[in-house]
């Protein structure tokens, strides 16, 4: 059984200060923080945390503009009680207009959360997504993928960025921007798959990652985005390709994470028709290469422990078990729908009347929702599904 609840509280003071074509923005935001987590591993071991926490924040930041150049330098001061601690964390935003069609955007800086994404790369689709912060125990050294150890102070999750793009306008009406990055995860937390210890002073003697709850990971994400947009008075068209990669490492190896997704398209068209444009047909189709899973390489019987050291393993039945193959070493078949629209306004005296017809997943792809690993069982997600609507504003 898995459960997880996420509860808070937010406050908050932004201020502006104008000093002609420039201006400096400040303020402070206060954070508390209630988590439930609980769920087990792929050994059957339960792993849980409970935890309140506070957050503060201060941060200002810095517009300066000349004639062809924009520079917002910051800096944020993060306090997270989690963890006893505080960061200081600068930032940078340059933007340079060497023309008036043509501009080039870079930005940098260091981040830090305390919030973790808790799921399981056993799973072929994730349905259950849970949320903790910075658990108390974690592990003192963490081996890098150079093979270097590290000293581990918290279980703050630490990452720094780049950025860099150019926009380009081809005409009045179409537009171009093309952003590449890179993000260092310097320090990421998240659930021991490995372990099969309990963490109790019995099993001291056992490494890290056979016995804690959480584990230190480091990770990397790089890819580029590319937007095309049209825009006039009655057409919309909205292109973007993004090429993406995103790997971790655990200590011991480097994998896929879950929501590795190399290749992702969106294409948006709206259109309005009629003399008085009252008319809106809208479309959009997305395409998606395959996330990351991790395949059965095959199914075996347990032995059944039922019965403690007492019990009778030659006759009771064993339990159903799975043989795992490398840690999301395959790729789910790929992605792609197209939905439609259409919407008509009625514009009355006091009344606007919209009535709007579409249809979801126009040529019905079998797009996977959901697969039981134990029995193959596959669930599709939404068929071709038509729908009509009716609104009324005052």
């Amino acid at each position: 059984m898995w459960n997880s609840s996420i509860g808070g509280s937010n406050f908050g003071l932004d201020f502006k200060y104008i000093l002609g074509d420039d201006n400096i923005n400040y303020g402070v935001q206060i954070q508390t923080l209630q988590t439930e987590f609980n769920t087990f591993n792929d050994q059957g071991i339960g792993i849980g945390q409970t935890e309140n926490t506070t957050e503060a924040g201060l941060y200002v930041k810095y517009k300066k503009q000349w004639d062809k150049i924009i520079i917002e330098p910051g800096l944020r001061f993060q306090y997270y009680s989690a963890v006893s601690g505080g960061r200081l964390e600068p930032r940078l935003g340059v933007k340079v207009k060497p023309s008036e069609v043509f501009r080039i955007k870079a930005a940098a800086g260091l981040y830090s959360q305390n919030i973790i994404s808790g799921n399981s790369d056993r799973d072929v689709v994730n349905l259950f997504y849970g949320f903790l912060t910075a658990p108390d125990e974690i592990q003192d050294e963490f081996v890098n993928k150079d093979g270097d150890l590290v000293e581990v102070k918290n279980a703050l999750q630490k990452a720094s960025h780049l950025m860099l793009g150019f926009e380009f306008d081809i005409t009045e009406k179409l537009n171009l921007n093309i952003e590449g990055y890179v993000k260092n995860f310097n320090q990421l937390t998240s659930i021991n798959r490995n372990k099969i210890f309990e963490d109790t002073p019995d099993n001291q003697d056992q490494p890290d990652y056979l016995r804690q709850d959480f584990l230190i990971e480091t990770g990397l994400a790089r890819g580029a985005d590319l937007v095309l947009k049209y825009s006039e008075k009655s057409t919309y068209l909205y292109f973007v390709y993004s090429l993406g990669k995103v790997t971790r490492w655990d200590g011991l190896q480097e994998y896929s994470t879950i929501f590795d997704r190399r290749h992702n398209i969106n294409f948006v068209a709206t259109q309005n028709l009629g003399k008085k444009k009252t008319w809106e047909a809208s479309l959009r189709w997305n395409y998606g290469s395959g996330f990351p899973f991790t395949q059965t390489r095959g199914y075996i019987e347990e032995p059944s422990t039922d019965g403690g050291v007492a019990g009778d393993y030659y006759t009771l039945n064993g339990d159903y078990g799975i043989l795992y193959s490398d840690l999301n070493g395959g790729r789910l078949s790929d992605y792609h729908r197209l939905d439609i629209g259409i919407k008509k306004t009625i514009d009355l005296e006091n009344l606007k009347i919209e009535i709007t017809g579409g249809a979801t997943n126009v040529y019905s792809r079998d797009n996977v929702f959901y697969l039981n690993r134990l029995t193959n069982e596959r669930v599709d997600q939404l068929p071709f599904l038509p729908s009509l609507g009716f609104d009324l504003l005052f």
